[in-house]
């Protein structure tokens, strides 16, 4: 008798994202003690993320957006002022620069690694007025930070790190979100250190910072119903997200490195073929996503989508191209950027895909080369 035939591959598994735990038992516990927010479990895992990043301070908020939203306000970033970005991460930055009344100013990326380009921010810098620098670890993809962060110092700007597909991304024994005044977190479900829901975080070594930071999340409150601060909003994690990121936290460079050597097969699979592939597969990337590059991203997904493997794009239109802001202004050009977004193609890559699931997604990319499709 025939095998039957494999289960399809997913982009994500809720079930592998548990990374083996009893998330269940987690949850009982927060909803025995009857306190739901900002309460113990959020205080021990701000503690917990800060040592592992390596900073003094973690604040946990509702989800990444607002860390980003909320970064900025913390720096005094808002009207009149010019934020820079990239365009090919999803608008997710855009649409906090845009929340504080600034306006994203949109620099092209490197061609390998897809993150900001430090040529294309000296350009900037040296030639216009900037609120803040906002980097983007894109994919878990660690940005050139040591040249970044020193162009932001020599130009006196203020530069947040984008961490939310970064998290335990490394270089020199420095993580993702240690490199800036502010490191952004987003815990989604499907990050690699992802929530039963939305949350985030911001880190910074800043004392002040994380005070303003802490009074932003809630009201503005200085202490219960003492308003100090303007533009406060209600954006707080809450105690059953941080029991279950507390949980995962020790867990998570066991996951990483999970993905990192599915990252290696398949760039050992496909090293003759056809494709861009990632850039590293190193500390320095946490492959949050395993995303190639090809200029017959079309057919090739309609491929896999036949042979059972789930694909997705991230991201397929540019910020300056989406028609919001077309609508607003004529468009920069961003050849890289724009380039990217037309080829990327993101394959499946998470703890806990099977070796049969990984094999399958390597015999159906090559067999699309090699079928002449």
């Amino acid at each position: 008798m025939a095998p039957p035939p494999l289960a399809n591959v997913p982009l994500f598994s809720a079930e592998a994202a548990a990374f083996g735990l009893d998330l269940g038992q987690v949850l009982h516990e927060v909803l025995d003690s009857q306190r739901y927010i900002l309460g113990p479990q959020v205080q021990a895992f701000e503690r917990a993320f800060a040592a592992y990043v390596g900073v003094a301070h973690a604040v946990g908020v509702a989800n990444g957006t607002d860390a980003l939203e909320l970064a900025l306000r913390a720096l005094g970033v808002g009207p009149g002022q010019r934020v820079v970005t990239v365009a090919n991460a999803g608008f997710y930055g855009s649409t906090a620069v845009r929340a504080v009344g600034a306006t994203p100013l949109y620099v092209d990326v490197d061609e390998a690694t897809l993150t900001l380009s430090p040529a294309a921010l000296r350009q900037v810098l040296a030639t216009q007025a900037v609120g803040a620098v906002i980097v983007t670890h894109l994919y878990g993809q660690l940005a050139d930070m040591a040249a970044i962060a020193a162009l932001c110092q020599q130009a006196g700007v203020a530069l947040i790190e984008d961490c939310a597909q970064a998290h335990g991304a490394r270089r020199d024994g420095r993580c993702a979100g240690a490199w800036g005044e502010i490191g952004c977190f987003s815990f989604y479900p499907t990050k690699n250190l992802g929530a039963l829901g939305d949350g985030g975080a911001l880190v910074t070594d800043d004392a002040a910072l994380a005070e303003r930071l802490r009074s932003l999340r809630q009201y503005g409150w200085r202490a219960k119903y003492e308003v100090v601060l303007p533009d406060g909003c209600n954006s707080r994690l809450d105690e059953l997200q941080a029991a279950v990121l507390g949980a995962k936290l020790p867990r998570l460079d066991a996951a990483n490195a999970e993905r990192r050597a599915i990252a290696v097969r398949y760039q050992r699979a496909f090293a003759d073929l056809p494709l861009r592939l990632p850039a590293s597969t190193g500390e320095d990337h946490v492959m949050h996503l395993y995303v190639v590059r090809t200029a017959r991203r079309a057919a090739l997904r309609a491929h896999l989508a036949a042979a059972g493997v789930a694909t997705d794009i991230h991201y397929p239109i540019a910020d300056h191209l989406q028609p919001l802001l077309v609508a607003e202004a004529e468009p920069p050009a961003l050849p890289a950027s724009e380039a990217a977004c037309a080829e990327v193609l993101t394959l499946p890559c998470f703890p806990g895909l099977r070796d049969e699931q990984v094999q399958r997604v390597i015999d159906a990319v090559r067999g699309f080369h090699e079928g002449g499709a």
